[in-house]
C-alpha cells in the first residue's frame, strides 16, 4: 500500500494570494515550494482511491477509468472543488464516500451527474477490494471524517482538518496502532487557542498521546512554513512535513 500527499495546503495555499512573506516568496521563484489544496490517493492491489478532490485539474490527472472512488474529509470548498468539473464527464459512475452532511457543498447532491454519494457513519468500517476504511470523526466547523485505512495489516490514519481530536477517535486509535498518522498542522505554535485546525503544539501533544507512531503533518499555512524557515529544527525527529507529491509506501505484512 501507499499513499500519495498530492496536496499539502491549507485552504489559500502556497504562494497566498497578495502575501510577501519568506514562504510565498520562495513558493513564486521555486515549484517545490507550493502547496496545492490538502488532498492524497491510496494505491493498494486493485484499488486506486482520492482522499479529498480539491484538485481543479482532477480531469487531467486522473483519466477515465483510473480511479475506484473518492473519500471525503467534509464539504468545504478547497476539498471538493474539483468534483463540479469531474461530474459532467460520461462512463461509468464514481463513488463518493463522505459525511453525513445535509448541505454538502453548492449543488453536487442536486445535480451529481458521474458522482454517486454514499453516507458513512462513524466507527463503521467497510471494505473496498482489499482496503479496510474505517471513518473517525474529527472536530472541524462542518461533519468531518478521518479514514483509517489498512492494507493487509498495513495501517494509516489521515486525518485532516480537525483542531485536537474527539475522545472516542483518539480511544480508537490509541488501540489500532496506526504505523503512520497523517495530521492536520496548519499553523505555528499560538498563544491563544487554536479553532478548527491544529498548531503545531497541538499536533505535537496528539503525537505523544498516540504512541510509537509516524507523523507527518499536512494542511500547512504559509505562516507555518515562515516560522519553520526561522526554526528549522523545531520538528522531533518522528515527525515529517509533508510536502506536495510526497509518498508515503507501507510493506504488506
Amino acid at each position: 500500500m501507499r499513499l500519495i500527499l498530492s496536496g499539502t495546503g491549507a485552504a489559500g495555499g502556497v504562494p497566498l494570494y497578495g502575501c510577501n512573506c519568506s514562504a510565498c516568496v520562495m513558493a513564486r521563484a521555486t515549484l517545490d515550494c507550493r502547496r496545492n489544496p490538502c488532498c492524497a490517493v491510496v494505491e493498494a492491489g486493485s484499488q486506486r482511491l482520492l482522499i479529498d478532490a480539491g484538485l481543479m485539474d482532477l480531469c487531467e490527472r486522473f483519466p477515465a477509468g483510473s480511479i475506484n472512488g473518492v473519500l471525503l474529509t467534509h464539504y468545504h470548498p478547497d476539498h471538493v472543488q474539483g468534483l463540479f468539473h469531474l461530474r459532467w464527464g460520461t462512463g461509468e459512475h464514481i463513488d463518493v464516500y463522505g459525511p453525513p452532511d445535509s448541505e454538502g457543498c453548492a449543488d453536487l447532491y442536486k445535480n451529481p451527474g458521474l458522482l454517486r454519494f454514499h453516507r458513512l457513519s462513524k466507527f463503521r468500517e467497510f471494505e473496498l477490494d482489499g482496503l479496510t476504511v474505517t471513518p473517525v470523526p474529527l472536530i472541524h466547523s462542518k461533519p468531518t471524517l478521518g479514514f483509517c485505512i489498512e492494507h493487509r495489516g498495513e495501517r494509516v490514519a489521515y486525518l485532516t482538518d480537525t483542531c485536537g481530536l474527539p475522545p472516542a477517535t483518539l480511544a480508537f486509535l490509541q488501540h489500532w496502532q496506526p504505523h503512520t498518522v497523517v495530521l492536520d498542522c496548519t499553523h505555528p505554535p499560538r498563544s491563544d487557542s487554536p479553532r478548527n485546525h491544529n498548531d503545531l503544539t497541538a499536533a505535537l501533544a496528539l503525537h505523544q498521546q498516540l504512541g510509537d507512531t509516524k507523523l507527518v503533518l499536512t494542511h500547512i499555512s504559509h505562516n507555518f512554513d515562515a516560522w519553520l524557515h526561522e526554526q528549522p529544527q523545531a520538528l522531533p525527529e518522528a515527525v515529517t512535513l509533508a510536502h506536495d507529491g510526497m509518498m508515503l509506501e507501507f510493506s504488506d505484512a
